[in-house]
This record gives C-alpha cells, structure tokens and sequence, in this order.
C-alpha cells in the first residue's frame, strides 16, 4: 500500500520501499518504526506508518505521522478515522503531547484532518535535506577553529 499512496500522491517513481526495508523496520529488536492496519474483514484497506518525535519546548515525546493511506474503495467507511483514533489514544495513553504530520495542499484529506479537530501549521514549513546535499554536507571539513 505504501506503493499505492505514492501513486496517489503523484510521485511513483520516488517510492524505493521494499517488502524486505519494511519488515525490517518494523519488526527490528528494537524497532524506530510502528504501524497499524485497518483491515476489512480480513483484507487490509488502510495504514498508518509512525515513529517517536520529541518536543524540547513540552519536554514529552509525541507522534510522527509518516504515512496515512486508506484504499479508495474504503474511504469514507471510517477506516482513516480508526487508524487516527488509534494514534491519539497511544499519545493520550502514553502521555504524548501532540501528533504531527504534513499533508499534501491539494490532497483532500485536509477536510477529512479538519473534522478532526486538525490545524495546518502554515508558519512551519518542512524542510528536507537528501541526495547530493546532504552528502555534501555531511562530508563538509570542520571549520578551522584556531
């Protein structure tokens, strides 16, 4: 399904995600990666990918959205909702301050987020560092500091 969101989102030739990188992830000793699905009788129709982020200002961890997706012929049965609900209650349960994701501008989930009580945080914006750029810098020389 993660090959599908990519689809969805309009960028499937940036989707590398093997079968093998995502058990690993998620069924690591200690795993970085969590993940829930929403299943149809027993056929999966939804998942939510997250891991851990911390706030320095709340002093908690809180939830990282990754990935949300819901297959088009389960939209609107409450599967999305199931899987942010089951996202809430773990931060609740926990003690976690907030959950946090980005949504595409034009994706219309943002109403689907909205009648979740959600708030777009225009002030914030992404940022990402990758490919060359980020080789680039991590192998910049120190500053000289004499």
């Amino acid at each position: 399904m993660v090959h599908e969101l990519a689809e969805f989102e309009r960028a499937p030739e940036q989707c590398h995600l093997t079968e093998q990188q995502l058990h690993a992830a998620l069924f690591a000793p200690q795993p970085a990666l969590f993940g829930h699905v929403a299943l149809r009788g027993d056929q999966p129709v939804g998942y939510a990918l997250w891991f851990l982020n911390y706030s320095t200002w709340e002093g908690v961890h809180g939830v990282y959205l990754e990935d949300i997706y819901v297959r088009p012929v389960a939209r609107g049965t409450g599967a999305g909702r199931l899987l942010m609900e089951a996202l809430a209650r773990i931060c609740v349960d926990r003690g976690y301050q907030r959950l946090d994701w980005v949504v595409l501008s034009w994706n219309p989930a943002r109403d689907f987020y909205a009648s979740l009580g959600a708030t777009v945080l225009d002030e914030w914006l992404p940022c990402r560092l990758s490919g060359p750029a980020l080789h680039k810098l991590a192998t910049r020389e120190p500053a000289d500091r004499s």
